[in-house]
């Protein structure tokens, strides 16, 4: 008697045990698919087809299969899987840190997003190693990932345009798309996909806050020189001074880390050196809450004394005393965006692959006029 879907004869016994094969040196090594077909009584082929779901076999068939599979612990050797086309390539995200508040925001959208669209995320740290970047992105290549996500600031010069074209046209060669999420945009012509949000107008509405409650004399905690993030944010501060008719003062400009420690540490030295502020506009919410930890520390209220101002509205912001006046940024939207867009670039009429999200002010308690 034969299977007609299949050509495998149905009566065929079932041989091999549910146990693992043992190799030469005694050892358990995974079954195979080989090791299936035997113990279903039908071809390598049929246990192929039968495991894609996209030929048609009978149901006997299938319940053998579908029994050998579970008896064996049987796994689908995906990476084979994907390489063929069987199942959708998955979404990774790389970025500099996995703790930063506001980079797990935008894991977080790329997370939600390919879940809804039924894809894998995988997570990965480059810890500022453009080494690291480079063999992280070759890696979800060879893996055929759908796309490859890069998030964060980066020095722009002609070595950072040359790795970022290389890997667009690498990834695109494999059939993935290269996104960079508040990065430096590349020339026109390139297979990327560039997601911004308006930091430079986000910095401008934040100084122009200050400056407008009239503050005349803000210290301004910005990044690291040359990083794009950095830059952006300080260019919207000085078009915020030049607007108002400030004059610039380079010891009001005080340049460092997104961190913590180097927002008290800034901060403590400007107090010590006597400069005179009434505000702090920080480059980021850590960054200011390390001002305010100086500021306590010099018997300094917020807002009474000296007003406070941050950047990304994490969630800590709203629930400091005084809640932190801030620029909200909208990183799960980016994350979501990146993914969007990098799986539907062939469905989109427009072509549009260079997005720009909004910015919002968020006005809390930890601004006052100055005294």
């Amino acid at each position: 008697m034969t299977d007609h879907a299949t050509g495998d004869p149905a009566g065929r016994r079932p041989v091999g045990g549910g146990r693992r094969r043992r190799g030469a040196t005694g050892q358990d090594k995974p079954s195979t698919i080989r090791d299936v077909a035997a113990r279903a009584g039908v071809s390598v082929a049929t246990v192929s087809r039968t495991l894609a779901g996209n030929y048609p076999v009978s149901e006997a068939t299938r319940a053998r299969v579908t029994a050998a599979v579970e008896a064996l612990h049987y796994v689908v050797n995906v990476h084979a899987k994907a390489l063929s086309g069987g199942v959708p390539g998955p979404i990774a995200l790389v970025l500099h840190d996995i703790t930063g508040p506001s980079l797990a925001h935008v894991a977080a959208g790329v997370e939600q997003e390919a879940a809804t669209r039924g894809r894998l995320s995988l997570v990965c740290a480059t810890h500022g190693d453009p080494a690291r970047e480079d063999d992280l992105v070759q890696l979800m290549r060879e893996h055929h990932a759908a796309a490859v996500v890069l998030v964060g600031g980066a020095e722009i010069d002609d070595a950072y345009h040359a790795r970022m074209a290389g890997y667009a046209k690498g990834l695109a060669s494999a059939g993935s798309r290269l996104v960079l999420v508040g990065r430096p945009p590349l020339p026109a012509g390139l297979p990327a996909t560039v997601i911004e949000y308006d930091n430079r107008g986000g910095a401008f509405q934040a100084s122009a806050h200050l400056l407008t409650a009239g503050h005349r004399r803000v210290l301004f905690l910005g990044g690291e020189t040359g990083f794009s993030t950095a830059e952006q944010r300080r260019a919207g501060h000085l078009d915020a001074l030049r607007a108002h008719g400030v004059p610039y003062e380079e010891d009001l400009d005080v340049p460092g880390p997104y961190t913590r420690t180097s927002g008290y540490l800034r901060t403590r030295d400007a107090l010590r050196a006597g400069l005179g502020f009434t505000a702090v506009f920080a480059g980021t919410d850590m960054v200011a809450l390390g001002a305010l930890a100086a500021l306590r520390e010099f018997r300094l209220s917020v807002p009474d004394d000296v007003s406070v101002i941050g950047y990304d509205d994490v969630p800590f912001a709203a629930d400091l005393t005084p809640a932190l006046t801030t620029v909200r940024v909208p990183y799960e939207d980016l994350g979501r965006s990146a993914v969007r867009l990098a799986l539907e670039r062939e469905e989109r009429v427009s072509g549009d692959d260079h997005v720009i999200l909004s910015t919002q002010l968020v006005i809390r308690q930890s601004v006052l006029p100055p005294t």
